[in-house]
């Protein structure tokens, strides 16, 4: 499985990074499937210099805020209003409650059926696995202000997690337990971000990883531009007993 960061910049598109989106990839069938994981402000821009975003197989988003789900409708019109015709088959696009809604409402002036004609929209279910190609994908529900669920990806026996933006919860055991790669929300810092509910530290993050066990490799996201990552990074080592990471656009991962 390979990773690519196309976005993490914490909470709005920062100076060196898009928003958060996450390209997953795998071989199977003779061919190369690629799902998206978010698609924030910013992203599908970056996103076309890896691939062609007609090639996706499924876009699956964590929660409706902008930065993680906006681009959605540039994605819209780059399947629809192609100059040859829109793309003829519907690109799964999988959410939380009210994802049409939503995408119906920020794409102001759409017409009636929303984007249905261009997206196959589902809601996602609290540990309800999705099978897409090679990809088995499990959301569990996480704790943020809004509905939100973080992706555990599995494929060919390599194991990723996304925590999306969340506080610590119950949930990351399941979600973190044994995998090669945890992508966490890592937003707040200790001492200055006192308020629950919302978002991970990195200390918080590293915490939540250890106590679900078996996480191979941590790697710190959604860090806002007014953040100095290095603080979080140092807040997380404190706790995680090897490497700690920073995500950073571009940056592959191969699990």
């Amino acid at each position: 499985m390979r990773v690519t960061v196309i976005g993490c910049s914490g909470s709005f598109a920062g100076p060196s990074s898009p928003a958060s989106s996450y390209l997953v990839q795998a071989e199977f069938g003779g061919r190369t499937w690629s799902i998206l994981l978010d698609l924030g402000s910013g992203a599908l821009g970056a996103l076309q210099r890896q691939m062609s975003p007609d090639d996706l197989d499924a876009v699956l988003i964590t929660h409706l805020h902008p930065d993680h789900c906006v681009d959605l409708c540039g994605l819209y019109v780059s399947r629809r209003y192609r100059p040859f015709g829109p793309l003829p088959a519907r690109l799964p696009v999988f959410g939380p409650t009210g994802t049409a809604r939503r995408l119906q409402l920020m794409y102001h002036g759409l017409e009636p059926g929303g984007m249905e004609a261009e997206f196959d929209i589902h809601t996602v279910v609290d540990a309800a696995p999705i099978l897409i190609g090679p990809f088995t994908v499990t959301p569990y529900r996480v704790n943020h202000p809004v509905e939100a669920y973080g992706y555990r990806v599995e494929a060919g026996g390599a194991l990723l997690a996304y925590t999306g933006d969340t506080d610590d919860c119950p949930n990351l055991d399941p979600l973190l337990r044994g995998v090669d790669l945890a992508l966490m929300d890592s937003a707040f810092i200790d001492g200055r971000d006192d308020v629950v509910d919302i978002h991970l530290s990195g200390s918080r993050a590293a915490r939540a990883a250890l106590r679900a066990g078996g996480v191979q490799s941590l790697v710190l996201t959604h860090i806002p531009s007014w953040n100095d990552p290095e603080v979080c990074r140092a807040q997380a080592a404190m706790h995680w007993p090897s490497a700690v990471g920073l995500a950073a656009a571009d940056a592959v991962y191969e699990i």
